[in-house]
């Protein structure tokens, strides 16, 4: 199947200069990237299928989650739409208009460690997939039959359609252009050892445990922390990807439940062991939803943490003082309020932010907090790019 053409007359940057844009956009980004941050800020939006599926205007054929997940040629076309309507209608500092080639890759989405572990993924109405603790009440069951392997379960269904994908991109193109088909990032990475035990055990078991049952938790920490490095080198290895790497990310949202203390304490050591088997000290970067940022000191002192993408709530003059000026930051307006709010009051907030004293240095990604929300008005990510492109000039820096 060679796909040809389509209708881009209704996309909502129909007559945008593309050319123009693509290259100041590799100007900044090639700046910051090389710790040279450039005369602004770049300016992103934070989306995956979710925004896609649930968007009438990105999904008219109203392709639903399980036929997304469940059909490897169902998620490949869609993959390849939902990128085409990204590109012409979501205003951002990546590349917008038709790309040199496509990039693609499977997607399972957050589910996929708790489902590897051994968790049923549900799908639920007018909701991304999802696993329940099934392994609550009896939580040392998981570890019954040892580490699984890397490329079993879920991971096995993804690597079918890893080669099914690399199979019909070698025959096809889209809209003239080819198609490169890269490795599955649920390979590579880790939402963390805290969030998948509360994926597995319950929220409510993991705090508990962690203050009446420490050591039992550690054990049981211990276990998906070697399960994880194990299938993340095995993917790396798969990708050619050596191991440990520059740049290594993570994420781990789950510790915004716990105080500092008991994060140093129960979590730090799985999160030490991580960084130091899979990244070496350079760039290292984690991404952490919801209240944490009073995690942020310690994972620079102890970790050698240098990017921190957040969500919300986020003090972004606060974290700049704190974390000094050459570490990057990503962040911005709540997701909530990007959707609800008017242009005008997005415009103000955005001003607020840049404002704040967290352009010192330059390291600063201006974006959602945290993943756009399906429903958000263009008119909204509009008016947050140019207010970005308005306030996040970066000030010159003492030589």
């Amino acid at each position: 199947m060679i796909h040809s053409t389509v209708d881009t007359t209704a996309d909502r940057l129909s007559n945008f200069d593309f050319c123009h844009h693509n290259e100041e956009m590799r100007k900044v980004w090639e700046a910051i990237n090389a710790f040279k941050p450039s005369h602004r800020i770049p300016i992103i939006l934070g989306t995956n299928t979710r925004y896609f599926v649930f968007n009438e205007a990105s999904n008219p054929a109203g392709i639903d989650f399980q036929k997304y997940s469940e059909e490897p040629d169902t998620m490949f076309d869609a993959m390849l739409q939902f990128q085409r309507w990204s590109k012409f209608n979501l205003l951002q500092d990546a590349e917008l208009g038709l790309p040199e080639k496509w990039v693609i890759s499977p997607d399972f989405q957050n589910y996929y460690e708790s489902a590897w572990f051994g968790c049923k993924v549900h799908y639920f109405p007018d909701q991304v997939p999802d696993t329940m603790p099934d392994f609550a009440g009896e939580p040392e069951r998981v570890m019954e039959n040892g580490i699984p392997d890397p490329f079993g379960g879920l991971m096995s269904r993804g690597l079918e359609y890893w080669e099914h994908f690399k199979a019909r991109a070698k025959e096809e193109t889209y809209l003239g252009r080819p198609i490169e088909v890269v490795i599955p990032g649920f390979g590579l990475g880790t939402d963390g050892p805290m969030t998948v035990a509360c994926n597995l055990f319950g929220a409510d078991f993991v705090c508990e445990t962690m203050a009446d049952e420490p050591e039992r938790l550690t054990a049981l920490l211990g276990f998906i922390t070697e399960a994880t490095i194990q299938r993340i080198i095995a993917w790396h290895k798969l990708g050619g990807i050596p191991v440990p790497q520059d740049g290594f990310g993570y994420a781990d949202d789950s510790i915004a439940l716990i105080s500092t203390p008991m994060y140093k304490e129960h979590i730090l050591p799985h999160h030490r062991r991580l960084c130091d088997t899979l990244g070496t000290q350079v760039r290292r970067g984690i991404h952490l939803c919801g209240d944490a940022t009073r995690h942020f000191p310690t994972l620079q002192k102890e970790l050698n943490i240098r990017t921190f993408d957040t969500g919300f709530p986020v003090d972004f003059g606060a974290i700049r003082r704190e974390l000094g000026s050459e570490v990057r930051i990503q962040g911005g307006p709540h997701v909530e309020f990007l959707m609800r709010a008017t242009p005008a009051e997005i415009r103000n907030e955005v001003c607020r932010i840049l404002k704040s004293g967290v352009l010192e240095g330059g390291y600063f990604v201006l974006r959602e907090g945290n993943n756009l929300a399906p429903g958000t008005p263009l008119e909204n990510t509009e008016a947050m790019y140019h207010a970005g492109l308005e306030y996040g000039i970066i000030p010159d820096q003492p030589k």
